[in-house]
């Protein structure tokens, strides 16, 4: 594991970032693939680091499908992987889980098959109702299709003083026709109904990047993803170096005005990245540059001149807008800089 990064600028690597880091620990929607079909050059750029000896493993907080099913599906798309390469929130829960109560516990499952293979990897016994006996509620993705009294059970476990667990609170989740309530936004019909707070296992949590290093034996993890505030997030609490990709639900210009815990060690286009260096950032007159540009913040503008590749500018703007900001989050007008870039 690495110490923890600057935070006012991308790092730069003269090595390939498949050489530098042992395993790639991927998001998959908006990373791999997105709406059911592979994102562009993914299959290619994976297939490579794999066959150059990087570990990858795919870390979803999407508990409702389980590790044999993220495998086969991977596998359709042309990313051959086993379902020990897939890592679950529903996983993450489950441990939690299963170091506060006896071996065999019942647990009631707010969720679906996942999260019930999970439990029973655990060997913990996955019910259906409050008056059943369970010592603890565990909440996860349940699909569409999810009945509401699902949430009356867990209300009236909770209710009784059952502990509640949920695997993520991801408000929303991707879907083939937009973006649909996640296992977050469930969560919330649970609390406002019982005023209880669950524990939570899913990213960007200290759990769920426990799991990940549990499973892979990591020792130089990399995590890949495309949301500031779970993959990102989630990489910064654990310690470790982070690839922001900007095929998924960051654009550049919420990456610009993104907290230290949100800013990633590394940014590029899509998972092509894995396999290049990374220029470095550099302090210039007045601003920073990275290939051939060179970024600055004049008045409440970001500025940006010279000529290059887009992502060379974009992590020019990013060390000009995040030292800019500090702590905070930078509110800075971006648009034309953005522009001479088409981002």
């Amino acid at each position: 594991m690495s110490e923890r990064q600057n935070t006012t600028r991308p790092r730069g690597s003269e090595t390939p970032l498949n050489e530098a880091y042992d395993t790639a620990l991927l998001d998959l929607d908006g990373v791999v693939y997105a709406g059911g079909e592979a994102i562009d050059h993914a299959v290619d750029a994976l297939g490579t680091a794999r066959d150059a000896g990087m570990r990858l493993a795919y870390v979803t907080n999407n508990a409702l499908r389980t590790p044999d099913a993220v495998a086969a599906h991977l596998t359709e798309l042309g990313v051959p992987a086993e379902p020990a390469d897939v890592i679950t929130s529903a996983q993450a829960v489950a441990r939690l889980i299963a170091e506060q109560v006896p071996e065999g516990s019942k647990v009631l499952v707010v969720g679906g098959e996942g999260l019930r293979v999970a439990l029973r990897e655990r060997g913990l016994e996955p019910v259906e109702s409050a008056d059943d006996g369970p010592v603890a509620v565990a909440q996860g993705y349940g699909g569409p299709e999810m009945a509401w009294g699902r949430f009356a059970e867990a209300g009236y476990a909770i209710a009784a003083g059952v502990p509640w667990f949920a695997s993520n609170t991801d408000l929303t989740i991707p879907s083939a026709r937009g973006i649909a309530p996640g296992n977050g936004a469930a969560v919330e019909v649970v609390r406002i109904a019982t005023g209880a707070e669950p524990r939570v296992a899913g990213k960007p949590l200290p759990p769920m990047h426990r799991e990940t290093i549990l499973r892979t034996g990591a020792e130089r993890p990399l995590v890949v993803g495309d949301r500031l505030d779970t993959d990102i997030e989630g990489a910064f609490n654990g310690e470790v170096d982070s690839l922001l990709v900007l095929t998924g639900v960051t654009d550049a210009a919420r990456l610009l005005a993104a907290l230290p815990a949100h800013r990633p060690t590394y940014v590029d286009a899509d998972l092509r990245g894995l396999l290049t260096g990374q220029p470095e950032v550099t302090e210039a007159e007045g601003g920073f540059g990275c290939g051939g540009w060179t970024a600055s913040v004049r008045g409440g503008e970001l500025a940006l001149a010279g000529d290059g590749g887009a992502m060379d500018g974009l992590r020019a703007l990013c060390a000009a807008a995040w030292t800019h900001a500090g702590d905070g989050a930078a509110d800075l007008d971006a648009g034309e800089a953005l522009a001479k870039l088409a981002l």
